[in-house]
């Protein structure tokens, strides 16, 4: 017996099809979805001469119910449309094709008012650019691809759509990745305190002197073809920026209210096309829950044994709450909201985390405090990611603790690291970009190496001062890192520090007009703003050697050891590690993990003065004495008034 093929649609598109299907294929046409699928249906193909996501939505529905996979074929706004091909029982559908190419699109606002629009409508005109000669090659393609389907050969069309302008007749193929909260087919698991137990592995380094379990080369094969294209991809461009003194490339992350860039430094422009893919991943995992479903809406005073307490975070102050207008209220633990499960590596038990403190986003206006990404890191194993995200909490905790402290931290003398690639770094950054470089060891009471790097402007035009954190077992690494985020600041900001110098001389009479990230690195680009860092700035101080300051660690050839020497150092000082994992089916096709590391009593990083969060977070008043810095316990009145200056 002959495969049924059912066509769904009218029109131009709809009739060159049929006529260009084999004649071994017995071709039943419908109008709609009113009449029953005739006995023997192989494959539903849905063609139009103009975009009816309506009827799209109908098809995804009777596929799911008959069992039988179909394809779609159609014109929008001067393009045709083809596929993907949607198996009713897989993930990756029409909606998800539909969310993806939006997302990437420009004006993607737009377009998802002119879907709203057109759902309620079946009786669209052709598309103004539906002719027939671009028709008759979507007819074409589309023939062909029946006829894989049919054969079981689909490696072209299998998780693809076709673009064809119909304008120059140029075609295009495109990934789609399967949306993790598409209505249609995703199928996320219910959060469990079960699945959020962790029990560490093995996770090999890919050599001796790496901190990584999967070498970029590795994921080189995968990364740009599953994630970066413009126009359907999870990252939709990037750009290389050729004015630091390092390799900088920025991706972008398309989200529905705006765009974010998202950067990676290096000293190869195709690792750093690598590295800001990833940070591009990281941020869209961290951003809502896309792995698991929230199962647990309640009150802290109902979940108080199994719950993380969220005083203990740190939250702003009762002066911040009472200001009007404020966008966070304070936090009450007869109010319910949602949580995620998390585990804790102190108490070795799973542990309820309030939502908006595991993904960023959700505490903006609706919360009792502002969470940006800090702590959320990458891996290509569950255990890489807690590593870099417990050093990522540290680094920007160090910073801070010697911020608020105004802490004089010893200076470090950069040459006697006796590593050649910094200090080629270092020369580079100085003649390059005019900034010489001073380094400090902001190592906290628990041991984890952490270093504060400022540049220091020897030009008369640019930012004056540039500060950033790094925290890693080996010193030298920390400060690479904290060397390449300076460098992505070097020149890059000097035309908009330039034309904001008038609002910035207002930043730094009134505090509270520091709003927004970049506020905080552009007010000590002022000249002006250099004595709030006369703490650190103190030339008197002899220089310290790297042996002098930082013991040497043990090597391992396995990461997992590596985050267990972290693990026990935080633990030594009764800090707690709670980790959520934030992976989502996006980046389980590349064999990645996605977490967020909490460690209560250490000082979240935050953005915009009047979201300084401090209070209930003890050390920041204890450390400066345990460690000599003070003489007595800090009081918060002692605190360091001023907006911090990491960029």
């Amino acid at each position: 017996m002959s495969a049924v093929v059912v066509v769904v649609g009218e029109g131009l598109l709809a009739d060159s099809v049929c006529k260009e299907l084999p004649a071994d294929y017995k071709v039943v046409r419908h109008l709609n979805f009113k009449p029953e699928l005739p006995d023997g249906t192989k494959l539903i193909l849905v063609l139009h001469d103009t975009w009816m996501p309506s009827v799209h939505k109908k098809a995804e529905e009777v596929s799911r119910l008959s069992g039988i996979p179909w394809l779609r074929g159609f014109v929008s706004f001067g393009e045709g449309v083809i596929g993907p091909i949607v198996h009713p029982s897989k993930p990756r559908c029409s909606q998800c094709a539909d969310t993806r190419k939006l997302l990437a699109g420009r004006d993607r606002e737009e377009m998802w008012k002119l879907q709203q629009k057109f759902e309620g409508n079946s009786g669209l005109e052709s598309d103004a650019w539906a002719s027939r000669t671009g028709l008759l090659q979507m007819s074409h393609l589309l023939a062909s691809e029946v006829r894989r389907v049919l054969e079981g050969s689909l490696a072209d069309l299998e998780g693809r759509m076709y673009l064809v302008s119909l304008k120059t007749l140029k075609t295009s193929r495109h990934l789609i990745l399967p949306d993790s909260l598409c209505p249609v087919c995703s199928s996320l698991p219910e959060d469990s305190q079960a699945a959020a137990r962790i029990t560490l592995n093995p996770s090999l380094k890919v050599s001796a002197d790496s901190y990584r379990c999967r070498s970029l080369e590795d994921l080189n094969q995968t990364l740009i073809r599953n994630y970066l294209d413009q126009r359907t991809g999870l990252l939709n461009g990037k750009m290389y920026d050729f004015t630091p003194p390092f390799a900088d490339v920025v991706v972008n992350l398309p989200l529905f209210g705006g765009d974010e860039g998202v950067a990676g430094r290096t000293h190869s422009y195709q690792v750093s096309e690598l590295t800001a893919i990833l940070e591009g991943l990281e941020r869209s995992c961290g951003i809502s829950p896309r792995g698991k479903r929230t199962a647990v809406y309640d009150s802290y005073r109902n979940l108080e044994d199994r719950a993380f307490n969220p005083l203990k975070a740190g939250v702003h102050a009762d002066e911040q709450y009472a200001r009007p207008n404020f966008p966070f209220n304070k936090f009450n633990p007869d109010i319910p909201m949602n949580w995620v499960w998390g585990y804790s590596f102190l108490q070795e038990r799973p542990l309820l985390v309030p939502e908006l403190l595991a993904y960023y986003s959700l505490g903006c206006g609706n919360g009792f405090v502002y969470e940006t990404s800090n702590g959320c890191a990458l891996g290509g194993s569950q255990e890489e990611a807690v590593f870099y995200g417990i050093l990522e909490v540290v680094e920007r905790d160090s910073f801070l603790m010697a911020w608020y402290g105004q802490l004089a931290l010893p200076r470090l003398d950069p040459y006697s690291a006796n590593d050649e690639e910094l200090q080629l770094m270092i020369d580079r950054v100085r003649i390059v970009a005019g900034y010489d470089l001073h380094l400090y060891n902001a190592t906290m009471e628990h041991g984890i190496p952490s270093v504060w790097a400022m540049a220091k402007n020897r030009k008369n035009k640019g930012l004056n001062l540039i500060c950033a954190a790094g925290a890693h077992p080996d010193p030298i690494r920390a400060v690479k890192s904290a060397v390449h985020e300076l460098a992505g600041m070097m020149g890059t900001m000097d035309d908009d520090f330039e034309a904001n110098k008038t609002k910035l001389r207002l930043m730094l009479q009134d505090s509270s007009l520091v709003g927004k990230m970049d506020d905080h690195g552009m007010l000590y680009g002022l000249p002006e703003a250099e004595e709030r860092l006369a703490f650190l700035l103190d030339e008197n101080r002899p220089l310290r050697t790297f042996s002098e300051e930082f013991k040497r660690g043990r090597r391992h050839a396995d990461l997992t050891d590596d985050l267990q020497d972290l693990l026990k150092a935080l633990h030594r000082q009764n800090l707690d590690v709670i980790v959520v994992d934030q992976t989502t089916p996006e980046i389980q096709r590349s064999g990645l993990h996605c977490v967020k590391v909490l460690i209560p009593g250490m000082l979240p990083m935050t953005f915009g003065h009047h979201l300084t969060r401090v209070t209930g977070l003890r050390r920041v008043l204890e450390v400066p004495m345990k460690l000599g810095y003070a003489k007595e316990l800090l009081t918060v009145e002692q605190l360091n008034p001023h907006p911090h200056p990491f960029p």
